[in-house]
Order: C-alpha cells, then structure tokens, then sequence
C-alpha cells in the first residue's frame, strides 16, 4: 500500500515536470519579425532601398548619403514579453541586433541586444517592454536607429 502511495506521488511530480501547470497571465510572447538587408531594416523604413555592401564601412558611407532621404516607420508595441525574431537575408558579414531606451531613459528601459547573425541566420532577442520610446538598430551592419513606441494598454 505504502508503495502505490509513493508510486502516485512520483507520477503526479512527472506529471507537473512533463506538463506544467498553465497560468492565466503567463501570455505567449508577441513575436516581431525584422529583416537586415545591407544597411537596412527592412520593415523599419518605408519604401526600403536596396544597397550593396561587402563591409560595415560601405554602409556607413552609405548611410551618410542616403539617411536625409529614408523614411523610417515607428514601430508601435504593447508592453509585455516581447520577441525580435531577426534574419540576415543577403548580408555577407555577420549581423546583430540592439534595442535600448531613447536618450536618457536607456539608463531606465530595458534593453536587449546579441550577435552571431550569419547570412541566411534568423535568431531571437527576448524582451519584456515597458511603456516608453526606443531605438532599435544594428551596429555591425550598421543601419539606421530607428523608432519604438511602446504605449500603455
């Protein structure tokens, strides 16, 4: 008797290991999907141009020229958990990405950033955001900082 007690007691911890327990507030992620081409973010400007680049210099000189005439969209979120799933589409070094509050509240908003996009590499960058404006942007590429707005529900 003592061993089918203890023998239940093993399964209900299996059980609880296997499939945890769901929590109402414990919400799925958004999932943001962001993709570097050489110098740009494509679904941060609108009407993304296409440039060439073999290094991070070129899209600097690139950048220098171009930036006045590039119109960059704010991307607008809700506060939460949050993922930045970006792909290195056809850049032929490897990429990053960083996301920090704007000006001083960087030192206040969370922050999250990485490495290690190779060309044709998608990875994710996990984030629980707080209400506030960020810049998002990645400086191996490099490209743009560009808009967040993250607004209070």
């Amino acid at each position: 008797m003592r061993l089918k007690k203890n023998l239940n007691i093993v399964a209900i911890f299996l059980l609880f290991i296997i499939f945890p327990p769901f929590h109402a507030d414990a919400a799925s992620p958004v999932v943001v999907t962001l993709t570097q081409t050489p110098c740009v973010i494509v679904e941060a400007e609108k009407g993304p141009k296409e440039f060439s680049s073999k290094n991070s210099e070129d899209c600097v000189r690139i950048n220098k020229v171009t930036i006045k005439e590039r119109n960059f969209q704010t991307l607008r979120l809700k506060p939460g958990k949050t993922i930045f799933r970006v792909t290195n589409k056809n850049v032929p070094y490897e990429l990053g990405f960083y996301l920090r509050g704007k000006g001083v509240k960087k030192l206040i908003l969370p922050a999250v950033s990485g490495g290690g996009l190779k060309t044709g590499i998608t990875k994710d960058y996990a984030i629980d955001l707080k209400p506030g404006e960020y810049l998002f942007s990645c400086p191996l590429n490099p490209t743009p900082d560009y808009p967040l707005v993250v607004e209070k529900d």
